[in-house]
């Protein structure tokens, strides 16, 4: 239950980040934004406040705890939806948006550390990959709001964006339940506090023995960072699979997948409703990755998702390069998503949350989801002004040839970390 709570941020995530594309072209006609403008402050803005939440979401994740960084994030996520609907220019918008964007951010942090520091070892995957569950869930559900808001009135988008206050506030009070990470406690030096909490997560294992090993982990020097020497592969791995994650195009279609399905000659309400579709296909396959990550392993998923992005992203590139008519793009964009859920959907948070030391863990995720959300903020930033310069064939075709070198990725870099414990992999990753 304490996981499923601070997997609820990720609901948030998934639907801050994708509600925005019901209102996208609304949102363009109505301000009468050039597509540069519009990109980079209107639908980019969000995505560099995920930016900053990432780069300095480590701070609070460190300094004040993993519980009480999950309230904050909760606070800036109601706060946001409630201004984005109020707001009546696109730089008030902008602001409302960018401070959504930080709870963004550091929900990237602080909840898969969260998470991977109360899971057992055999369970990690599945636990922390409920936060990706919990994204593609706030997918699905931004998507079929904005379709059955869409209509409603001139101001629609108001209650598209607005109505994200209502599960903000839930979450918020829901978080309030939980108690704080054992092995935060250990790095505070607040042991009792540990044990107890220890007590409850592990009845049948001796939390002394626990709580010694997290410590001896916790010994290293305090004036150790993640850019020594000794973590020079993991700091690789991290931005290996975070850049990848954002080279497949991913966010970039989430944020434009109307706009996209537009291209490929669907009207607007079926562009709409194919979006729902995605939403769906997301979902199903998140809940099969969540399922097999800690029995095939991380690896196993990245490599069917490396192949899938392949294949998928090469068939919607050749479908706009020949225009090809009809169902045709849906069907291999869904494709995409699915093989996106199965592997760098499910793997990522998991992956980056385990491959540093307890006494670096947020510092390690910060960096790992910064550099995700610079690519993020980059990326969807230049679609509209790419597509109407190079071509969407073009575009789709990048994605696919930077696929490939994550396939290569997988084979020759990427290590196993199922049923490791945290103090192990430390070890192992860093000699």
């Amino acid at each position: 239950m304490w996981s499923v709570t601070a997997a609820l941020a990720g609901f948030l995530f998934g639907f801050d980040v994708v509600v925005i594309s019901g209102a996208d072209k609304k949102l363009q006609a109505l301000w009468n934004s050039s597509d540069a403008f519009h990109g980079a402050v209107v639908m980019g803005m969000a995505l560099w406040g995920t930016v900053i939440g990432a780069i300095f979401g480590g701070i609070p994740t460190n300094k004040l705890g993993r519980k009480k960084t999950l309230l904050i994030i909760g606070v800036l996520y109601a706060f946001s939806a409630i201004g984005t609907a109020l707001s009546n220019d696109p730089y008030l918008f902008a602001f409302f948006r960018f401070m959504g964007g930080l709870g963004v951010g550091a929900s990237t942090i602080a909840a898969p550390a969260y998470i991977s520091e109360i899971a057992p070892a055999k369970d990690r995957g599945r636990m922390v990959s409920l936060y990706q569950f919990n994204i593609v869930l706030g997918i699905l559900v931004a998507f079929l709001s904005n379709y059955l808001l869409s209509g409603i009135g001139d101001n629609d988008w108001r209650w598209m964006l607005g109505v994200q206050a209502i599960p903000a506030t839930i979450y918020t009070l829901c978080v309030i339940t939980i108690p704080e990470s054992p092995r935060w406690l250990v790095s505070k030096s607040r042991i009792e506090e540990a044990k107890k909490v220890m007590k409850i997560l592990s009845p049948d294992q001796d939390s002394d023995t626990l709580i010694t090993q997290m410590e001896d982990d916790h010994a290293e020097s305090p004036q150790e960072n993640i850019f020594m020497k000794k973590y020079r592969f993991p700091l690789m791995l991290a931005f290996l699979v975070a850049f990848f994650n954002q080279m497949s195009g991913i966010n970039a279609f989430l944020y434009y997948a109307p706009r996209i399905f537009g291209e490929a000659g669907l009207g607007e309400k079926t562009a709409l409703l194919s979006s729902i579709g995605i939403g769906v296909v997301n979902m199903v396959f998140t809940l099969v990755g969540v399922n097999l990550i800690d029995k095939v392993g991380r690896r196993t998923l990245m490599y069917l998702g490396s192949v899938g992005y392949i294949i998928s992203l090469g068939l919607v590139s050749m479908a706009f390069y020949f225009h090809w008519s009809g169902l045709a793009i849906p069907i291999f964009l869904f494709l995409f998503i699915a093989s996106h859920a199965i592997g760098q959907g499910t793997v990522i948070w998991v992956f980056i949350s385990e491959i540093f030391p307890n006494h670096l863990r947020a510092s390690g995720q910060a960096f790992g989801s910064s550099t995700h959300w610079l690519l993020a903020a980059v990326i969807p930033s230049l679609i509209p002004t790419l597509f109407a310069t190079i071509g969407a064939a073009t575009v789709f075709l990048v994605f696919t040839v930077a696929m490939v070198f994550q396939l290569l990725f997988v084979i020759f870099m990427m290590p196993e970390t199922k049923g490791i414990s945290l103090e192990k992999l430390s070890r192992t990753l860093t000699k």
